[in-house]
């Protein structure tokens, strides 16, 4: 067992070293899906944390639970509604969206919603109403004002999206769901670690595995360090 486990690890670093066509082929598939997802999902989240954070209004805690109860909502449920949404016989079957790139995009767009508008209703508020008033009192027009606040909270708005980048970069239920990790299509770095090992292809799933790895600690420093400056 431990000759086999040392031959697989060799031929992981192999992988790594040679630059193996389908490895990175699943490595940017990955990158490419989670970064555009979660940047889609800030695009929506952030115009609404902004209006939650910016004015006081009747329902403004049943807003901010039911964010935060969507949160807890499970990947895999949304993985189930959006394959019967895209399935043939659902009401967006027609867009043939289903095991594509841009059905894994939408799901995981979905998953980090609702994380990227608490965590940035979190951030905005953590800045305060002084801020605001500050910059109205100094003669800013509201939109001056609010990017004023938009500055003032640019760390812990950025340690939001690097937490929802990690956190969809980790998703494989949901993905393979939509996605069905289809070889050279729709195969992603957890996907394809999580079937390669189920084969007993182990080179490849660790050769995935050590780059998934080096990536969430990277992610992780950097979101230590945002959270630093976000504290400052």
């Amino acid at each position: 067992m431990t000759g086999n486990l040392s031959a697989s690890l060799s031929e992981a670093l192999g992988l790594l070293l040679r630059a193996d066509a389908e490895l990175w082929r699943i490595v940017l598939l990955s990158l490419f899906v989670s970064s555009l997802a979660v940047t889609l999902s800030a695009l929506l989240a952030l115009p609404v944390a902004l209006a939650v954070a910016w004015r006081e209004f009747p329902g403004k805690r049943i807003v901010i639970g039911l964010v935060n109860s969507l949160i807890a909502v499970p990947a895999v449920v949304i993985g189930l509604l959006l394959y019967l949404a895209l399935s043939r016989s659902g009401p967006f079957g027609a867009l043939g969206l289903l095991f594509t790139p841009r059905a894994m995009i939408l799901a995981q767009a979905f998953l980090a919603l609702p994380l990227l508008t608490g965590l940035f209703i979190a951030a905005l508020q953590s800045v305060g109403r002084r801020v605001k008033e500050t910059a109205l009192t100094l003669g800013a027009s509201p939109l001056q004002a609010a990017l004023t606040l938009l500055r003032e909270a640019r760390f812990a708005l950025l340690a939001a999206y690097t937490t929802g980048f990690a956190r969809l970069l980790g998703e494989t239920g949901m993905t393979m769901m939509v996605g069905g990790n289809i070889r050279g299509q729709t195969r992603v770095m957890t996907t394809a670690i999580a079937l390669e090992t189920l084969r007993g292809n182990f080179e490849l799933g660790i050769a995935l595995g050590i780059i998934l790895f080096t990536v969430a600690i990277g992610v992780n420093i950097i979101l230590q360090i945002l959270q630093g400056r976000a504290g400052r």
